[in-house]
Protein backbone atom coordinates (compact mmCIF):
# COMPACT_ATOMS: atom_id res chain seq x y z
CA UNK A 1 0.00 0.00 0.00
CA UNK A 2 1.00 3.43 -0.62
CA UNK A 3 -1.92 5.31 1.19
CA UNK A 4 -4.32 3.52 4.22
CA UNK A 5 -6.61 6.03 5.04
CA UNK A 6 -8.59 5.89 8.83
CA UNK A 7 -11.78 8.15 8.55
CA UNK A 8 -14.75 9.00 7.20
CA UNK A 9 -16.83 8.12 3.81
CA UNK A 10 -20.13 9.77 3.32
CA UNK A 11 -23.25 9.30 0.81
CA UNK A 12 -23.56 13.07 0.06
CA UNK A 13 -27.14 14.12 -1.31
CA UNK A 14 -26.67 17.52 -3.58
CA UNK A 15 -28.95 19.96 -3.48
CA UNK A 16 -28.14 22.85 -5.96
CA UNK A 17 -30.38 26.35 -4.62
CA UNK A 18 -31.30 29.32 -5.55
CA UNK A 19 -32.03 29.88 -1.90
CA UNK A 20 -32.45 27.39 1.00
CA UNK A 21 -36.27 26.04 0.97
CA UNK A 22 -38.80 26.65 3.57
CA UNK A 23 -42.49 25.54 4.56
CA UNK A 24 -44.06 28.63 3.00
CA UNK A 25 -41.76 28.70 0.05
CA UNK A 26 -39.91 25.32 -0.95
CA UNK A 27 -38.90 26.69 -4.46
CA UNK A 28 -35.61 27.32 -5.75
CA UNK A 29 -34.29 23.37 -6.41
CA UNK A 30 -32.39 23.96 -9.78
CA UNK A 31 -30.23 20.75 -9.54
CA UNK A 32 -29.35 17.35 -7.80
CA UNK A 33 -26.68 14.75 -7.56
CA UNK A 34 -26.42 11.61 -5.22
CA UNK A 35 -22.60 11.97 -4.75
CA UNK A 36 -20.01 10.37 -2.30
CA UNK A 37 -17.57 12.28 0.09
CA UNK A 38 -16.09 12.14 3.13
CA UNK A 39 -12.98 13.47 4.13
CA UNK A 40 -10.11 10.92 4.23
CA UNK A 41 -12.53 8.78 2.11
CA UNK A 42 -12.51 10.97 -0.71
CA UNK A 43 -8.42 11.71 -0.38
CA UNK A 44 -8.02 7.94 -0.61
CA UNK A 45 -11.10 8.23 -3.56
CA UNK A 46 -8.45 11.04 -5.58
CA UNK A 47 -5.04 9.49 -4.85
CA UNK A 48 -6.09 6.04 -6.29
CA UNK A 49 -7.64 7.87 -9.11
CA UNK A 50 -3.98 9.02 -9.85
CA UNK A 51 -2.46 5.86 -9.32
CA UNK A 52 -1.82 5.37 -5.27
CA UNK A 53 -2.85 2.08 -4.09
CA UNK A 54 -4.68 2.94 -1.51
CA UNK A 55 -6.46 1.32 1.23
CA UNK A 56 -9.54 2.98 3.58
CA UNK A 57 -11.14 1.97 7.07
CA UNK A 58 -14.47 3.08 8.07
CA UNK A 59 -17.50 1.59 9.72
CA UNK A 60 -20.23 0.49 6.95
CA UNK A 61 -23.94 -0.50 7.53
CA UNK A 62 -25.53 -3.59 6.05
CA UNK A 63 -27.80 -2.07 3.65
CA UNK A 64 -28.15 -0.70 0.33
CA UNK A 65 -26.47 2.75 0.95
CA UNK A 66 -23.68 0.63 2.81
CA UNK A 67 -22.61 -1.31 -0.06
CA UNK A 68 -23.03 1.36 -2.35
CA UNK A 69 -20.46 3.45 -0.25
CA UNK A 70 -18.11 -0.30 -0.70
CA UNK A 71 -19.01 0.12 -3.95
CA UNK A 72 -17.80 3.57 -5.17
CA UNK A 73 -14.76 3.54 -3.21
CA UNK A 74 -14.01 0.04 -4.80
CA UNK A 75 -14.93 1.91 -8.56
CA UNK A 76 -11.77 3.93 -7.87
CA UNK A 77 -9.43 0.70 -6.78
CA UNK A 78 -9.78 1.36 -3.08
CA UNK A 79 -9.42 -2.15 -1.15
CA UNK A 80 -12.20 -2.18 1.55
CA UNK A 81 -11.56 -4.99 2.85
CA UNK A 82 -10.88 -3.41 5.94
CA UNK A 83 -14.44 -1.90 6.76
CA UNK A 84 -15.86 -2.74 9.46
CA UNK A 85 -19.64 -3.52 9.56
CA UNK A 86 -22.14 -2.25 11.66
CA UNK A 87 -25.70 -3.80 11.82
CA UNK A 88 -28.61 -1.60 10.39
CA UNK A 89 -28.31 1.22 8.14
CA UNK A 90 -26.07 3.46 7.02
CA UNK A 91 -25.59 6.21 9.34
CA UNK A 92 -22.82 7.83 7.49
CA UNK A 93 -25.41 9.97 5.03
CA UNK A 94 -25.40 13.91 4.70
CA UNK A 95 -27.39 16.43 2.48
CA UNK A 96 -25.19 19.31 1.11
CA UNK A 97 -27.33 22.33 -0.24
CA UNK A 98 -25.27 24.43 -2.23
CA UNK A 99 -25.69 28.10 -3.13
CA UNK A 100 -26.25 28.27 -7.09
CA UNK A 101 -24.38 31.80 -7.09
CA UNK A 102 -21.48 31.11 -4.49
CA UNK A 103 -21.03 27.86 -4.77
CA UNK A 104 -20.52 27.72 -0.47
CA UNK A 105 -22.66 24.86 0.93
CA UNK A 106 -24.66 23.84 4.33
CA UNK A 107 -24.71 20.52 5.50
CA UNK A 108 -27.75 18.16 7.34
CA UNK A 109 -26.55 15.30 9.16
CA UNK A 110 -28.14 11.87 9.25
CA UNK A 111 -29.28 11.46 13.12
CA UNK A 112 -27.05 8.73 14.20
CA UNK A 113 -23.76 10.00 12.18
CA UNK A 114 -20.27 8.64 13.27
CA UNK A 115 -22.28 7.10 16.79
CA UNK A 116 -20.72 3.98 16.44
CA UNK A 117 -16.93 4.48 15.87
CA UNK A 118 -14.22 1.90 14.84
CA UNK A 119 -12.72 1.16 18.15
CA UNK A 120 -8.52 0.22 18.03
CA UNK A 121 -9.28 -3.79 19.01
CA UNK A 122 -10.76 -3.57 15.38
CA UNK A 123 -8.11 -2.25 13.78
CA UNK A 124 -5.49 -4.40 11.59
CA UNK A 125 -2.40 -3.38 12.93
CA UNK A 126 -0.50 -5.28 10.13
CA UNK A 127 -2.42 -3.97 7.75
CA UNK A 128 -1.99 -0.27 8.26
CA UNK A 129 1.80 -0.29 8.83
CA UNK A 130 1.99 -2.18 5.30
CA UNK A 131 1.30 1.65 3.85
CA UNK A 132 3.76 4.23 3.68
CA UNK A 133 1.60 6.75 4.62
CA UNK A 134 -1.61 7.04 6.75
CA UNK A 135 -3.90 9.44 6.74
CA UNK A 136 -6.50 10.55 8.98
CA UNK A 137 -9.30 13.06 9.37
CA UNK A 138 -9.73 13.13 13.30
CA UNK A 139 -12.70 10.92 13.19
CA UNK A 140 -12.89 7.20 15.14
CA UNK A 141 -11.10 9.43 17.62
CA UNK A 142 -9.18 6.35 19.70
CA UNK A 143 -8.88 4.29 16.89
CA UNK A 144 -7.27 7.05 14.82
CA UNK A 145 -4.59 7.80 18.32
CA UNK A 146 -3.61 4.33 18.13
CA UNK A 147 -2.93 3.69 13.97
CA UNK A 148 -0.85 6.91 14.03
CA UNK A 149 1.25 5.62 17.02
CA UNK A 150 1.83 2.46 15.45
CA UNK A 151 2.58 4.54 12.04
CA UNK A 152 5.07 6.47 13.71
CA UNK A 153 6.60 3.59 15.38
CA UNK A 154 7.14 1.76 11.90
CA UNK A 155 9.20 4.25 10.53
CA UNK A 156 6.00 5.51 8.37
CA UNK A 157 4.33 9.47 7.48
CA UNK A 158 1.39 10.23 9.41
CA UNK A 159 -1.22 12.80 7.67
CA UNK A 160 -3.89 14.70 9.46
CA UNK A 161 -6.77 16.64 7.87
CA UNK A 162 -7.71 18.55 10.57
CA UNK A 163 -10.71 20.60 9.74
CA UNK A 164 -11.34 24.24 9.35
CA UNK A 165 -13.09 25.89 12.92
CA UNK A 166 -13.26 28.64 14.79
CA UNK A 167 -13.59 26.94 18.29
CA UNK A 168 -10.93 25.20 20.61
CA UNK A 169 -8.91 22.41 19.92
CA UNK A 170 -10.09 19.91 22.28
CA UNK A 171 -7.31 17.53 23.80
CA UNK A 172 -8.06 14.39 21.84
CA UNK A 173 -6.78 16.52 18.77
CA UNK A 174 -4.21 18.02 20.32
CA UNK A 175 -2.60 14.46 21.05
CA UNK A 176 -3.32 13.04 17.35
CA UNK A 177 -1.18 16.34 16.18
CA UNK A 178 1.59 15.30 18.23
CA UNK A 179 1.58 12.27 16.41
CA UNK A 180 1.36 13.85 12.90
CA UNK A 181 4.07 14.29 10.41
CA UNK A 182 1.86 16.47 7.79
CA UNK A 183 -0.87 18.55 9.51
CA UNK A 184 -3.27 20.03 6.54
CA UNK A 185 -5.17 22.52 7.83
CA UNK A 186 -8.86 24.05 7.20
CA UNK A 187 -8.82 27.82 7.65
CA UNK A 188 -8.82 28.64 11.35
CA UNK A 189 -7.35 25.36 12.96
CA UNK A 190 -3.73 26.20 13.16
CA UNK A 191 -4.97 29.60 14.71
CA UNK A 192 -6.75 27.71 17.66
CA UNK A 193 -4.46 25.34 18.02
CA UNK A 194 -2.12 27.51 18.63
CA UNK A 195 -3.48 31.12 20.01
CA UNK A 196 -1.56 32.81 17.01
CA UNK A 197 -3.97 34.52 14.75
CA UNK A 198 -1.15 35.13 11.88
CA UNK A 199 -0.99 32.21 9.47
CA UNK A 200 2.76 32.20 8.99
CA UNK A 201 3.08 32.41 13.21
CA UNK A 202 0.46 30.07 13.58
CA UNK A 203 2.09 27.46 11.40
CA UNK A 204 5.60 28.20 13.66
CA UNK A 205 4.03 27.21 16.67
CA UNK A 206 2.26 24.30 15.49
CA UNK A 207 5.88 22.93 14.19
CA UNK A 208 6.70 22.89 17.76
CA UNK A 209 3.71 20.39 18.56
CA UNK A 210 4.76 17.55 16.73
CA UNK A 211 4.46 17.97 12.90
CA UNK A 212 7.39 18.81 10.53
CA UNK A 213 5.22 20.24 7.76
CA UNK A 214 2.34 22.74 8.03
CA UNK A 215 -0.58 23.26 5.58
CA UNK A 216 -3.42 25.95 5.99
CA UNK A 217 -5.88 26.14 3.48
CA UNK A 218 -7.66 29.22 2.85
CA UNK A 219 -9.99 28.24 0.05
CA UNK A 220 -10.21 31.41 -2.40
CA UNK A 221 -6.76 32.99 -0.81
CA UNK A 222 -4.33 29.67 -1.42
CA UNK A 223 -2.63 27.61 0.93
CA UNK A 224 0.10 28.62 3.40
CA UNK A 225 2.93 25.74 3.64
CA UNK A 226 5.35 26.21 6.56
CA UNK A 227 8.26 23.98 7.80
CA UNK A 228 11.70 24.67 9.85
CA UNK A 229 13.50 24.86 6.56
CA UNK A 230 10.92 27.21 4.21
CA UNK A 231 7.76 29.80 4.29
CA UNK A 232 5.87 29.90 0.79
CA UNK A 233 2.16 30.58 -0.51
CA UNK A 234 0.58 29.05 -2.86
CA UNK A 235 -1.99 30.79 -4.72
CA UNK A 236 -5.65 29.65 -5.86
CA UNK A 237 -6.25 28.99 -9.68
CA UNK A 238 -8.78 30.91 -11.37
CA UNK A 239 -11.69 28.40 -11.81
CA UNK A 240 -15.68 29.39 -12.63
CA UNK A 241 -16.89 27.55 -9.52
CA UNK A 242 -20.03 25.45 -9.33
CA UNK A 243 -20.02 23.38 -6.06
CA UNK A 244 -16.85 23.72 -3.27
CA UNK A 245 -18.23 20.41 -1.67
CA UNK A 246 -14.98 18.53 -0.79
CA UNK A 247 -12.44 21.33 -2.24
CA UNK A 248 -10.36 20.47 0.83
CA UNK A 249 -10.59 16.66 0.65
CA UNK A 250 -9.33 16.55 -3.10
CA UNK A 251 -6.43 18.45 -1.82
CA UNK A 252 -5.38 16.53 0.74
CA UNK A 253 -5.38 13.41 -1.71
CA UNK A 254 -3.53 15.43 -4.25
CA UNK A 255 -1.42 16.37 -1.47
CA UNK A 256 -0.75 12.42 -0.85
CA UNK A 257 -0.03 12.05 -4.43
CA UNK A 258 2.86 14.63 -4.37
CA UNK A 259 4.18 12.61 -1.02
CA UNK A 260 4.01 9.53 -2.49
CA UNK A 261 5.65 10.59 -5.00
CA UNK A 262 8.84 12.24 -3.57
CA UNK A 263 8.15 15.56 -4.90
CA UNK A 264 8.57 18.59 -3.33
CA UNK A 265 6.41 20.78 -1.07
CA UNK A 266 5.74 23.84 -3.24
CA UNK A 267 5.04 21.31 -6.53
CA UNK A 268 2.60 19.26 -3.55
CA UNK A 269 0.85 22.25 -2.96
CA UNK A 270 0.36 23.77 -6.52
CA UNK A 271 -0.87 20.47 -7.78
CA UNK A 272 -3.14 20.46 -5.22
CA UNK A 273 -4.66 23.36 -5.44
CA UNK A 274 -4.98 23.04 -9.68
CA UNK A 275 -7.32 19.42 -8.66
CA UNK A 276 -8.92 21.13 -6.21
CA UNK A 277 -9.66 24.04 -8.44
CA UNK A 278 -10.97 21.99 -11.23
CA UNK A 279 -12.43 19.55 -8.84
CA UNK A 280 -14.88 22.62 -8.12
CA UNK A 281 -16.39 23.20 -11.47
CA UNK A 282 -18.58 19.77 -11.56
CA UNK A 283 -21.48 19.90 -9.05
CA UNK A 284 -20.82 16.42 -6.56
CA UNK A 285 -18.38 15.48 -4.78
CA UNK A 286 -15.72 12.89 -6.42
CA UNK A 287 -17.85 14.03 -9.44
CA UNK A 288 -15.35 16.73 -10.83
CA UNK A 289 -11.84 14.60 -9.88
CA UNK A 290 -9.73 15.87 -13.27
CA UNK A 291 -7.73 13.87 -15.18
CA UNK A 292 -3.41 14.42 -15.11
CA UNK A 293 -3.89 15.98 -18.37
CA UNK A 294 -6.39 18.64 -16.99
CA UNK A 295 -4.13 19.36 -14.38
CA UNK A 296 -1.30 20.39 -16.17
CA UNK A 297 -3.10 22.39 -18.41
CA UNK A 298 -4.44 24.39 -15.88
CA UNK A 299 -1.32 24.70 -14.29
CA UNK A 300 0.41 25.62 -17.56
CA UNK A 301 -2.30 28.17 -18.90
CA UNK A 302 -1.87 29.74 -15.03
CA UNK A 303 2.03 29.99 -14.35
CA UNK A 304 1.87 32.57 -12.29
CA UNK A 305 0.16 30.40 -9.49
CA UNK A 306 3.00 27.86 -9.54
CA UNK A 307 5.75 30.67 -9.24
CA UNK A 308 4.30 32.45 -6.64
CA UNK A 309 3.93 28.85 -4.75
CA UNK A 310 8.38 29.43 -4.75
CA UNK A 311 8.81 32.65 -2.90
CA UNK A 312 9.79 32.96 0.44
CA UNK A 313 7.30 33.92 2.84
CA UNK A 314 7.73 37.97 4.68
Amino acid sequence: MDVVGLGLAIVDVVLRVERMPVWEDPRGLLDFTLADGGPAGTACFVASTFGLRTGFVDTVGTDDLGEHRRRSLGKAGVDTSRLVPREGPEDHVVVVYVDAATGERVFSFRRGFLSRPVDPSELDRAYIESARILHLDGSHGAAALAAARWMKEAGGTVVLDAAATSHKVLEPARALVAETDVLICGSGFAPALTGEEDVWRAGRAALGLGPRVVVQTEGAAGSYTVTREAEFHTPAFEVDVVDTTGAGDTFHGAYLVGLARGWGLERCAAFSSAVAALHCTVLGNRKGIPSMAEVEALMAAQPAGRAAAASTAP
